[in-house]
């Protein structure tokens, strides 16, 4: 909550106090009066906007990966599922990359996805290593097999596993779907 490098609000209810502390000190000792003192919390409040935008904690490069993996579904972009995919990537069913990239170009344009959203997220960080938790909603288009015969959005848990790779940057090596509309699911069940 207080990570200053995840959002700037720690800084800037810093830089508040800090300009309530320049105006008692301006008003309590007119003499000492300085143009400089003014910068002090104007400092505080463009560094807090400033580490927010130029410094990318691990937990907002994993948040970046999931949001670039679930709008390229939305859109069939197989070479932006492809990159948010490690070359490691293995799960029950598929042993590889390529059979995951396989089983998305087979499936995915069936499905007629319409919308995906993230209705929560929860990550756990080790040093090379996450888990997210990941709770999303997803709408298909009116005239699919599935809003045609079993309902038109579906609420699906995924347990999603990244790496830390040697650039800084995050890749999924895992996907495990836990739940469908909270029914219990495997890879084998879809």
């Amino acid at each position: 909550m207080f990570n200053v490098f995840e959002q700037p609000w720690t800084l800037t209810g810093l830089s508040i106090m800090v300009l309530l502390g320049v105006l008692t000190f301006r008003s309590v000792l007119p003499e000492k009066r300085r143009f400089w003192q003014w910068l002090i919390p104007i400092f505080f409040f463009v560094s807090a906007f400033a580490l927010d935008l130029f410094v990318k904690t691990d937990l907002e490069k994993i948040n970046t990966v999931i949001d670039t993996g679930m709008k390229a579904v939305d859109r069939l972009d197989y070479k932006a599922i492809e990159s948010v995919i490690s070359d490691n990537y293995s799960d029950r069913i598929h042993f590889t990359k390529e059979s995951l990239m396989a089983h998305c170009r087979r499936r995915l344009p069936n499905l007629q996805i319409n919308k995906n959203k993230k209705q929560a997220l929860q990550v756990i960080i080790s040093v090379d290593t996450a888990t997210a938790h990941l709770f999303t909603l997803t709408t298909f288009d009116k005239n699919s097999f599935i809003s045609r015969n079993y309902k038109p959005f579906v609420m699906a848990q995924f347990e999603i596993r990244l790496q830390k790779q040697s650039d800084g940057s995050w890749l999924i090596n895992r996907v495990e779907i836990r739940q469908v509309d909270k029914q219990p699911v495997s890879w084998s069940d879809i």
